[in-house]
């Protein structure tokens, strides 16, 4: 059983910086796949951006590209969510969500069994 925690959300103008904090407790990383998403009011929970632990291969989705930044902490068990040059569009409870898929990763929500609580992230205009 893995239990994340997150952390790092809040509100930051247009062209703001924010880092978000996914921790883990129960088991490492070592072996899983960590996926982040958001969801905005009566949207679908949408893929943003993975990272495979063994290996540090990560990937992003076109809407955050070149703009948020998948890192890790091997000592803390901790990925972090770097994401710069923020847009209103980028509004959204964020969540950090994990399995064990073997140095895969999945864009669907539904492939992941453990998720973070979210952390809310407003952009002003």
């Amino acid at each position: 059983q893995v239990q994340l925690v997150e952390s790092g959300g809040g509100l930051v103008q247009a062209g703001g910086s924010l880092r978000l904090s996914c921790a883990a407790s129960g088991r490492t990383f070592s072996s899983y796949a960590v996926g982040w998403f958001r969801q905005a009011p009566g949207k679908e929970r949408e893929f943003i951006a993975a990272f495979v632990w063994s290996g540090g291969l990560t990937y992003y989705a076109d809407s955050v590209k070149g703009r948020f930044t998948i890192s890790r902490d091997n000592a803390k068990n901790t990925v972090y969510l770097q994401m710069n040059s923020l847009k209103p569009e980028d509004t959204a409870v964020y969540y950090c969500a994990a399995d064990s898929f073997r140095g895969q990763f999945y864009t669907a929500y539904s492939q992941y069994r453990y998720w973070g609580q979210g952390t809310q992230v407003t952009v002003s205009s």
